[in-house]
């Protein structure tokens, strides 16, 4: 630890703010940060224009992720002529682009640190450069492979929590940047990932969700694999609930399928990309599998556990994708069923192979396939919510209603959200409720025995 940076961060009561755009591993990743500051001494607040530092987490898998990003930091340049010694960073996928940290270095010289999703660690020397030395830090983007173990991390709940088992991605999928900008993949030693849940459990964790760009390919090069990773955090660990995503069909095996209903711990729900219905265009997307192969996939899943949550994600309007690509798609939602889908309009990313396909496809012909796919996939979502009215739920309580004051809000195993009468003290407690109404995103109920 540098003593001299922490005692200038406490002796000046310095403030962050972290603005996280992304997924799940964004989200973690801003944990970590945050973990890092509050360690040197800062402390969190939620008024963006009036932290001494300020971090922006960048995503890079979405269409104009790069102009939100410029407008949001461009924004802040009267920031730093109105709080003294103010610092701007911005780190992760976005700066791992060829050039990107660079271009934005050029463009905004009022941002003192840059760096990419490998430099976590390093925060604090970097922070030590600027406010101690007046230098600037725009760290050289690498393909570094090492996985850092034991950087600390603030969690954004009491009771569940994210926990990395894989890095990067080797799928190559088409329309992806993740394999250019997280790197290939690296699995993390399960020694190390079982000691980082019982530490979880040990602080009142009752809930991880194993993250990973494709969690199914943990273990290659270690001492063993996804379905026994489960087996061992079952047995091993004190954890309630276990979650994981984000899985690839190609790489979804009997063994992992098997370990459903038979895992105590594992949750009923699966996040389970598909992304398209066509045979066509999944060849396209380089996915690897079939849309009859991911049927079966679900229908042995269902056969496991017949209430199991099934969602996904789905692109439309990927490049030469026709009606009858479409159609595809659409009966492949109409034979599942999801509980919940992720659905998106094709967008070009640089260095993929799609961006320079033909046949790309206009802006109206996706606004209008995506707006009929959300309008069924919600009729799904509202069918299979209807099937819960009368049942008992437990419900791990995770907030307070935001629509309701006098109410709470959690989640099923099966990942449902369900609100319900109580009071914030009881977030993080695991109550029975009986559901008695539903819509397309939420259910409601009353507390088992007060119906």
């Amino acid at each position: 630890m540098n003593e001299s940076l922490i005692k200038h961060v406490t002796q000046k009561n310095l403030t962050y703010f972290i603005e996280t755009y992304g997924c799940q591993m964004n989200a973690h990743e801003s944990e970590k940060i945050a973990g890092v500051l509050e360690n040197i001494g800062y402390t969190y607040t939620d008024g963006k224009n009036k932290a001494d530092l300020i971090i922006f987490n960048t995503c890079c898998v979405r269409e104009h992720a790069e102009a939100r990003l410029y407008g949001n930091v461009g924004a802040l340049r009267e920031h730093k002529k109105n709080v003294a010694g103010a610092v701007i960073a911005v780190c992760g996928c976005m700066m791992q682009q060829q050039d990107a940290a660079k271009k934005l270095a050029v463009r905004f010289p009022f941002v003192d640190i840059v760096f990419g999703t490998n430099h976590i660690q390093q925060l604090e020397g970097m922070l030590s450069d600027v406010l101690l030395g007046g230098g600037r830090r725009v760290l050289r983007i690498d393909e570094d492979e090492t996985v850092i173990e034991g950087l600390p991390a603030l969690r954004n709940s009491l009771s569940s929590a994210y926990v990395n088992i894989i890095y990067g991605c080797n799928n190559f999928c088409t329309y992806c940047v993740v394999p250019f900008v997280r790197g290939r993949e690296r699995s993390r030693r399960s020694a190390d990932i079982l000691s980082e849940i019982n530490a979880l459990c040990d602080q009142g964790i009752t809930e991880v969700t194993l993250l990973g760009q494709n969690v199914n390919s943990y273990g290659k090069g270690t001492d063993i694999f996804f379905p026994e990773l489960l087996n061992r955090i079952d047995e091993e660990t004190g954890v309630k609930r276990l979650r994981f995503m984000t899985s690839h069909p190609k790489d979804l095996t009997d063994e992992l399928i098997g370990c459903y209903g038979r895992i105590g711990c594992l949750c009923e729900h699966i996040h389970l990309p598909v992304q398209s219905g066509s045979d066509r265009i999944l060849e396209r997307m380089n996915r690897r599998y079939t849309k009859a192969h991911y049927l079966s996939l679900v229908e042995r899943l269902r056969d496991r556990v017949p209430d199991i949550a099934v969602t996904t994600d789905i692109i439309v309007g990927f490049p030469g994708e026709s009606d009858a690509d479409f159609a595809d798609t659409i009966d492949l939602v109409n034979s599942v069923k999801f509980d919940a889908a992720y659905t998106f309009a094709y967008s070009k990313r640089a260095l993929t192979k799609a961006a320079g396909m033909p046949g790309q496809i206009d802006k109206q012909t996706k606004k209008e396939r995506l707006k009929k796919l959300n309008s069924l996939v919600g009729a799904c979502m509202l069918d299979n919510n209807k099937a819960y009215i009368g049942k008992e739920v437990e419900v791990l309580v995770e907030n307070s209603s935001k629509r309701n004051e006098n109410e709470i809000s959690g989640r099923t195993r099966t990942a449902k959200t369900v609100n319900f009468e109580g009071s914030a003290h009881e977030i993080g407690w695991y109550v029975s409720v009986k559901i008695d109404k539903v819509k397309a995103h939420t259910l409601h109920g009353v507390r088992a025995g007060e119906e």
